[in-house]
């Protein structure tokens, strides 16, 4: 997983562990794309200050998914929802009555929007 990525969903899964400055400088830099620069001058501390503090940040993210795995989970249970998915996309839709081709086209329709929301 590109480390981006990755640090993005640690954001989205654990940030509000983070102290709210931590998790600004964090977001900023990884969600929003701003530079050590730029936030240093927005926070009006040193580039050395927000490297501190994203290196703490991250470090806590990396102990806090090591503890509760959430991430892991989430990319399991996406990888079976697409397996479901594939089970039910082959089944012959064909000699169904309507009301089951129904249910069945919801189903995966729900499944595709669970897969799809990251």
């Amino acid at each position: 997983m590109d480390n981006i990525i990755k640090i993005s969903l640690l954001l989205d899964f654990y940030g509000q562990f983070l102290t709210p400055r931590q998790y600004e400088i964090m977001d900023l830099h990884y969600n929003n794309d701003y530079t050590l620069s730029e936030i240093a001058e927005q926070f009006n501390i040193t580039r050395q200050g927000v490297y501190d503090n994203i290196k703490r940040g991250k470090t806590l993210l990396d102990q806090y998914e090591k503890k509760l795995g959430l991430i892991k989970k989430f990319i399991e249970q996406k990888e079976k929802a697409r397996e479901v998915l594939e089970c039910i996309s082959g089944i012959n839709k064909d000699l169904m009555p309507d009301n089951d081709k129904i249910k069945l086209e919801c189903a995966e329709e729900k499944l595709l929007n669970l897969i799809n929301e990251f």
